[in-house]
């Protein structure tokens, strides 16, 4: 460690008291930016600076990911242009081929079980859990009465206070009591009117049992917010039995080892992630609930299922919790969101998180048929060259021919981008 760097604290007083462009001062200081560095920092998005600034605590910048439109999606028999924000190459493209090989056989059909969360009261030290358990559930209307007190908005608008369940659950630390409140958030993701009602009631509860109550939280884990999309994809469509049967092996491949499933989930998330984050939802609520429910046999598992129909052809479907919503939040307030919400053309927060769920599963499938047959390289390198030609210094019609001799070099770095820009700038 230099002296300079031995005098540098990160205990900045009163950081969060400053204005934007004095908190990159201060940072451009800490990390010795130069000039170029710190003005990137400084350079407008398409977010207000004061808006972004009451988002989050100690903002500085924000970071521009790409919004790209997925095309050929027809959704329950409407045909939608969907926004994803990703930076990762091939993934829209892989979701427009998709949906266009399935758009004649019907496109995606889907489903919901519901909009409501659970919220989770966590009881300690209960002098009789099972008789605690009882006397929780014997006062169900007047905890209903209590949790509709909190949100009488969402009250009006159809939702509210559903049910109840209470579950003991035995810790090495010893036995826990668990309530949960089902409540119905409509169109909203609900973490905000859950979580104050599990606030407002835990005092009643640890009343009632003479119990301690601790963690009131939600669950990201929405096991009553389950979103479904099937799809058909012909024989013809895919490319024949070859394909379609290989297709079905490396399904069942990532259904039965939990190393390939998490890559299988993880390339159905890059479609569901993308939507998720262009509408101003919450990624790693639904990223966690997911990769959850993947696991609640007991094993990891994929959260697609893949099979051959009667008439031969290839059947995906897939079933994830999708907690989403279009009030409240980040979605409320975030311009862009709220444009790119207006191209989905949707008014409640089930038709959203259907067409997230056909996303989910097109790009499964692409990234499936892309691994049985060609391998994921091709497609997905194609698109990586590019970035590597522009990183190199390529422009306009350049980029295109320096990622074309690149791979056909198979030297997909920056070392060989640069190589082959000079070339093509020297007449090469």
């Amino acid at each position: 460690m230099t002296s300079s760097e031995a005098d540098r604290s990160s205990r900045i007083s009163g950081f969060h008291k400053l204005r934007v462009a004095e908190r990159i001062d201060r940072v451009a200081a800490f990390a010795g930016l130069d000039d170029a560095q710190r003005a990137q920092l400084a350079v407008a998005s398409n977010i207000d600076a004061e808006l972004a600034d009451h988002m989050i605590e100690n903002m500085i910048t924000t970071i521009a990911i790409p919004v790209g439109i997925a095309t050929n999606l027809k959704v329950d028999g409407r045909d939608v242009l969907v926004p994803m924000a990703t930076e990762e190459s091939s993934v829209i493209a892989a979701v427009g081929n998709s949906a266009r090989q399935c758009y004649e056989s019907g496109g995606f059909v889907t489903s919901m079980s519901g909009t409501e969360m659970i919220a989770q009261i966590q009881l300690l030290d209960v002098p009789d859990p099972r008789r605690a358990r009882l006397v929780i559930l014997e006062r169900r209307d007047e905890i209903a009465a209590i949790c509709n007190a909190c949100d009488p908005v969402l009250v009006r608008h159809g939702g509210g206070f559903r049910d109840l369940e209470v579950r003991i659950v035995e810790t090495p630390t010893g036995t826990m009591v668990v309530t949960h409140l089902i409540v119905d958030t409509r169109d909203a993701m609900g973490a905000n009117a859950v979580n104050t009602m599990a606030e407002r009631l835990a005092p009643d509860i640890a009343r009632w049992t003479g119990g301690r109550t601790l963690l009131r939280i939600l669950s990201n884990l929405a096991d009553r917010r389950i979103v479904r999309a099937r799809a058909t994809w012909t024989c013809a469509a895919i490319g024949g039995e070859s394909v379609r049967d290989a297709m079905i092996a490396a399904y069942q491949f990532a259904d039965n080892d939990p190393y390939r499933a998490a890559t299988h989930n993880k390339g159905i998330m890059n479609g569901v992630s993308a939507v998720v984050l262009a509408t101003g939802n919450d990624t790693r609520a639904v990223e966690a609930g997911a990769h959850a429910f993947a696991a609640a046999t007991g094993r990891y598992r994929s959260l697609s299922s893949w099979e051959v129909t009667a008439e031969g052809d290839l059947a995906g479907s897939i079933e994830l919790p999708m907690a989403v919503g279009l009030v409240g939040g980040a979605v409320k307030i975030h311009p862009t969101a709220r444009a790119l919400l207006a191209i989905l053309r949707v008014e409640h927060a089930h038709e959203l998180a259907r067409i997230i769920a056909a996303v989910g599963l097109a790009q499964n499938f692409g990234a499936m048929r892309a691994l049985a047959t060609e391998g994921i390289q091709k497609g997905h390198m194609s698109l990586h060259a590019q970035n590597i030609a522009f990183a190199a210094g390529a422009t306009g019609d350049e980029v295109g021919e320096v990622a074309r001799r690149i791979i056909e070099r198979q030297a997909i770095g920056e070392e060989a981008a640069a190589r082959a820009l000079a070339e093509l700038r020297g007449g090469g």
